[in-house]
C-alpha cells in the first residue's frame, strides 16, 4: 500500500476540519496541509490547530501530497480536479467526504490523469452543524465509510484508503457508484428533502407553538443550503425517485384519514413503527447509537 507522509484537506468546514484533526490524532507521523479560500476560515483553522500547515494555495498544498481529500460543496470537485491535475505527484491518491458519487468519478475520469488514482469516499457522519469552529477529531469513531469503485479504479488505492479510514475508526464498505447513489438518495437525501418541506408547510408563528417532536423530526433542515443545493443537484433521478415513493405513502394516509378507514390506519403507522424498532435495533448492535 501506498505510504502516507502527507495528506491534503481542501476544505475546512465540520468534515473537512474533523479529517484533519483526526489525522493528526490517528496517523501522527503523517503531515496534514489544509487548505481554506476564505481567510476567515484560515485564520479560525489556525487558533484551534486543525492541520499542521494552512494556506490559501491549492497547488502549493497539494504538490507534496500522497492523498488529497476534497472536503468543499460537490459542484466544486471538477473545478478543483482541473486546477490541481498538473501539480500532483504521480501516485497521489484524491478522494472526498461528499454523499454523491457517479458524478464525481465522472469528472474524476474526464479531468485527473492516468497517473492520479481517485476513489470516492462517504463517511457517514456529521451534523446539522457548519464551521471549522465545530470540527472534532473523534467524528469517524465507529461512523460507517463507503467507499466507491468503477471499473477501473485502482485497487492499491482502495486498499489504502480501506486502512486509512480504518485508522480513523471507521467500519469500511465496498460499493458501486450507482448502488451507493440509489441507497443514499433514499436514506440520506430524501430525509432532508422532507424535513425542508415539513418546516416549509408550516408558518413561524405556529411552529413557536412546536415541542421537540417536531424539532427532532426538522432537525436536518438547519443543513448548509449551498451544500445541500448540490447533493440534491447531482443525485436528481434517485432523489425524484424516492419524492415520489414519499407521496404514494402520504397518499396511502390521506386515503385512510379521509375515509376514518382507523384498520389502514393503524397498518400503516404499525408498518412505520416496526421498521423503525428493527433499525433501532441494528444501530445499537452495531454501536452507531449508545442507549
Amino acid at each position: 500500500m501506498k505510504e502516507l507522509r502527507q495528506i491534503t484537506v481542501v476544505g475546512l468546514g465540520l468534515l473537512g476540519g474533523s479529517a484533519a484533526l483526526a489525522i493528526l490524532r490517528s496517523l501522527p507521523g503523517v503531515k496534514v496541509t489544509g487548505y481554506a479560500h476564505r481567510p476567515a476560515t484560515r485564520r479560525k483553522a489556525k487558533k484551534l490547530a486543525i492541520a499542521i500547515e494552512i494556506t490559501d494555495d491549492i497547488i502549493k498544498s497539494v504538490s507534496q501530497a500522497d492523498m488529497v481529500i476534497l472536503a468543499t460543496p460537490i459542484c466544486t470537485f471538477e473545478k478543483i480536479f482541473s486546477k490541481i491535475a498538473g501539480s500532483l505527484p504521480r501516485g497521489s491518491i484524491i478522494t472526498d467526504i461528499g454523499s454523491t458519487k457517479v458524478l464525481p468519478h465522472r469528472w474524476a475520469e474526464k479531468r485527473l490523469p492516468d497517473t492520479i488514482h481517485y476513489v470516492g469516499s462517504h463517511p457517514i457522519a456529521g451534523s446539522e452543524q457548519r464551521g471549522v469552529e465545530f470540527a472534532r477529531d473523534d467524528l469517524f469513531d465507529q461512523a460507517l465509510c463507503i467507499l466507491t469503485t468503477a471499473p477501473k479504479t485502482n485497487r492499491q488505492a482502495v486498499l489504502t484508503l480501506r486502512k486509512f479510514w480504518s485508522d480513523l475508526g471507521c467500519r469500511v464498505k465496498l460499493m458501486t457508484l450507482k448502488e451507493h447513489d440509489r441507497i443514499f438518495a433514499n436514506v440520506s437525501h430524501l430525509p432532508h428533502v422532507t424535513a425542508a418541506a415539513l418546516t416549509n408547510a408550516n408558518n413561524l408563528e405556529e411552529l413557536k407553538l412546536a415541542g421537540k417532536g417536531f424539532i427532532d423530526t426538522s432537525r436536518i433542515a438547519s443543513g448548509p443550503t449551498n451544500i445541500w443545493a448540490d447533493v440534491l443537484l447531482t443525485n436528481a433521478s434517485n432523489i425524484n425517485h424516492g419524492i415520489d415513493r414519499i407521496i404514494v405513502e402520504l397518499s396511502k394516509l390521506k386515503k385512510a384519514i379521509k375515509h376514518q378507514d382507523r384498520k389502514q390506519i393503524e397498518k400503516l403507522l404499525e408498518s412505520a413503527r416496526s421498521k423503525r424498532a428493527a433499525l433501532i435495533n441494528y444501530k445499537m448492535k452495531k454501536r452507531e447509537l449508545i442507549s
